[in-house]
């Protein structure tokens, strides 16, 4: 679904007379590769090149150096950039950016209106999107009266109507309570898991990023770590070089190992922890 290839992005900054003032590189030879249909997360602290990366994947910025491919399509074919954007829906932070309409069910439909979708299938995927995002009880409501994480819902439910293959979220609970996290993130791991939608979360909480297929971590524009959830959290004296928080379970798992209990690495939830102490005490 994504193949991107040494891709290079870089941020010029120009003077009034068009001289570069400065070069700023965000992405240095990032190597990725995900499969269709995969939940894979994007791991970073701020500045790490992780949302430069999201904008690559809509096409909302071009490669510098280097190739990225959506879908067996090169974005840097201007001709297919119109359905690289209906492959790849985009999901951003702050959801009153990507609303636009009074009314729910209107929002929803402005997508596929906008790409020339016939009107009876704009209400069909009007309803299934927000029967997808368990939004469709408040299709007739006005967006302005929906909690943060309602109104995340919607955004996503307007990404789905378009029917894209892969959705890019870009820090889609940065903004959000934590039931409104927890709502969000309930709604994209069920679109991965029903819909058969390739997922692509992009974050900086390490807790979002259990149930991925795959993670990578970013920093300074370069991959840093990859591997499975288990994998990168069974490295935690890495990500901390790397600024990267680690799920408190994970830590205190970590720590307890480190004081001699034989409790396996990449510990990733409570349950797990759990488990695993009860082994020992039943051992002693």
């Amino acid at each position: 679904m994504i193949k991107a290839k040494n891709l290079v992005h870089e941020y010029i900054r120009r003077d009034e007379e068009g001289n570069v003032e400065s070069i700023q590189t965000a992405l240095d030879h990032v190597n990725i590769h995900i499969k269709p249909g995969s939940f894979v997360a994007i791991l970073g602290h701020n500045g790490s090149g992780k949302s430069t990366l999201a904008k690559h994947l809509n096409v909302l910025l071009s490669p510098t150096e280097g190739s990225l491919w959506v879908d067996g399509k090169d974005t840097a074919d201007a001709d297919k950039l119109w359905e690289i954007r209906q492959t790849a829906g985009m999901v951003f932070q702050n959801p009153d950016n990507q609303i636009i309409a009074t009314v729910v069910e209107e929002d929803v439909g402005f997508g596929p209106e906008n790409i020339g979708v016939p009107t009876d299938e704009i209400w069909k995927r009007v309803e299934d999107s927000l029967r997808a995002v368990g939004m469709l009880e408040y299709r007739s409501h006005s967006p302005n009266k929906l909690s943060g994480g309602q109104k995340q819902r919607v955004a996503i439910a307007g990404v789905v109507a378009m029917q894209p293959k892969c959705i890019v979220l870009d820090e889609p609970t940065a903004m959000l309570d934590p039931v409104g996290r927890r709502e969000v993130l309930r709604t994209v791991k069920e679109l991965n898991r029903t819909k058969g939608v390739t997922i692509i979360l992009i974050t900086h909480y390490m807790e979002e990023v259990v149930d991925a297929d795959y993670v990578y971590v970013m920093d300074s524009g370069s991959v840093a770590m990859e591997g499975t959830p288990r994998e990168i959290f069974s490295r935690v004296d890495t990500l901390k070089l790397h600024r990267m928080d680690v799920p408190q379970v994970t830590l205190l798992a970590h720590e307890l190992k480190k004081e001699g209990l034989d409790i396996p690495d990449g510990i990733l939830t409570r349950e797990e922890l759990v488990k695993a102490l009860e082994r020992l005490s039943n051992k002693g």
